[in-house]
């Protein structure tokens, strides 16, 4: 497992000749000759020279550059002359950053002045040692091998060998706070382990999390959830109770029993659901419309696989605050509702958006409702019917939620005939949604304008509610044409009188 105080050694290796890309070099060529027309000295540092090194691909490519002094003038001078976006990412370090689109790909440029008189010492207030090299900007035009013209104080090449996060010294996350979870989001996108002494000073000065303003601790959290061992760094996180500062939600979870169908807590549980769900993402590579789906950014670059992580953390949040003890059994009859509420609470002080937000409320507001149908031998088509009303776009979420809750779910009142029973409803569910996306729309027999002509209404609830009963009574087979849909309709006006 990774995120652990392990550290792996690795035999020399012969180094290979290293250089940009040319398709690269075509992109940075412009901010290459606006510098040069200027006479500003830029050096390329960090993830994108680590990112050589290692032949890392990013979807999104980003590059950042250090320079003496004048970061925010340069950058805001480039992005007018190159037409791009341009922010003020931190005055007081000057820090700023501009955003092009490039056949269709998002390219970030960042730049900030030296924090240092040389730009050895700058280095030393970065992260960690793998980010903590550097390039003089002309260099990445040569034809030289640019393994001999990496500045390279700190042994972050030596450390990308031996694939481990190392800070680059012990002030470092005293200068930033969000570096000890940055730490764990490396970890995970990389595979690489933490440093002993590294993990030594995450314990150290895990409180000071606290100062760092959520947007940023969403935007390394959601690192964690994208790759595909999130589950290995959060359980490092919980130990070591770094996650627990950042969602204080999470303590009254710890220690409380859930009955016999249950072999963890409410906790270990959670936990152990993220887990079960990280199998079956892996089990569903193969289906294209799954893997689409869960592919789908719902916004700023976020993934619906990932936000559905982050479901797998908050879908008991309201476990403890639903606990009652019942003739000696212990029950959470609507927790879901509570937990809708945190988890409103909890997307809200992230800042995620409102799209975000709404998917993880229903997320979590309907992850029994596959247990429920999965009670009855033949669930109704109504039944079904109205469990993809309800769910709608987080339809698929749901099932694929609820069945890692399913998996993780092994106490011994937990049968092994409830658990294929609840397996057999939510893979046949799955199948009839996939099926159904396949398909044309139903086109409805009437709309709600239909309805108050021909019914001489004006608009109302009752319409809503009229066109509701009709989809519903079309879905199922009830009413199969417009005379059968009128009869329904009319029926249905005539009870509201």
């Amino acid at each position: 497992m990774r995120c652990s105080i392990k550290i792996s050694h690795k035999s020399p290796t012969i180094k290979s000749m290293l250089q940009f890309s040319e398709k690269d070099k075509s992109i940075l060529k412009p901010v290459y000759n606006f510098a040069k027309s200027r006479k500003v000295k830029l050096y390329l540092v960090g993830g994108a020279l680590r990112d050589l090194i290692l032949k890392r691909k990013k979807d999104n490519p980003d590059f950042d550059f250090c320079l003496k002094k004048g970061s925010l003038n340069f950058g805001r001078k480039l992005a007018r002359q190159l037409k791009a976006a341009f922010v003020v990412l931190d005055e007081e370090h000057a820090a700023c950053r501009m955003v092009k689109r490039i056949e269709g790909k998002l390219y970030t440029f960042d730049f900030t002045e030296f924090r240092a008189p040389t730009l050895e010492k700058d280095l030393l207030h970065r992260d960690f040692t793998i980010n903590a090299m550097a390039l003089e900007f002309k260099d990445v035009f040569s034809d030289k091998d640019l393994n001999a013209l990496i500045v390279d104080p700190y042994s972050g090449g030596a450390d990308l060998k031996r694939k481990i996060i190392k800070v680059t010294g012990k002030n470092s996350f005293r200068e930033d706070p969000l570096r000890i979870l940055r730490a764990f989001s490396f970890s995970c996108m990389l595979n690489f382990s933490l440093d002993k002494e590294t993990l030594h000073l995450v314990k150290k000065e895990k409180n000071r999390i606290i100062a760092v303003s959520s947007e940023r601790i969403r935007e390394e959290l959601f690192k964690i959830f994208d790759s595909s061992t999130a589950y290995d760094s959060l359980v490092v996180l919980d130990r070591i109770k770094i996650f627990e500062i950042i969602f204080p939600e999470i303590k009254p979870m710890r220690g409380i029993g859930q009955g016999p169908y249950h072999h963890l807590d409410v906790w270990q549980h959670t936990l152990e659901t993220l887990r079960q769900f990280e199998l079956i993402l892996k089990s569903v590579k193969q289906n294209p419309q799954i893997n689409d789906y869960l592919d789908q950014e719902i916004s700023s670059l976020r993934k619906r696989s990932s936000l559905l992580k982050f479901a797998c953390i908050l879908h008991d949040v309201g476990k403890p605050g639903a606990l009652r003890r019942q003739k000696g059994k212990i029950i959470f009859h609507g927790h879901e509702g509570v937990g809708l509420g945190l988890t409103r609470v909890i997307w809200r002080r992230l800042k995620l958006s409102n799209e975000e937000g709404r998917a993880l409320e229903r997320i979590v507001f309907c992850h029994l409702r596959p247990g429920y149908l999965a009670d009855y031998d033949h669930p109704t088509q109504r039944a079904i019917f109205r469990y993809f009303r309800d769910t709608g776009s987080e339809a698929l979420a749901v099932l694929l939620l609820s069945l890692a809750d399913q998996r993780a779910t092994k106490g011994p009142l937990t049968t092994a005939l409830s658990r294929l029973r609840h397996e057999k409803l939510v893979k046949s569910l799955i199948r009839k949604l996939l099926e159904k996306q396949r398909q044309k729309k139903t086109v409805r027999f009437f709309n709600g304008n239909d309805i108050m002509k021909k019914f001489k209404l004006p608009a109302s609830v009752l319409i809503g509610t009229v066109l509701n009963a009709l989809e519903e009574a079309q879905a199922i087979g009830k009413i199969k044409n417009k005379k059968e849909a009128l009869k329904l309709a009319a029926k249905i006006i005539k009870k509201d009188k």
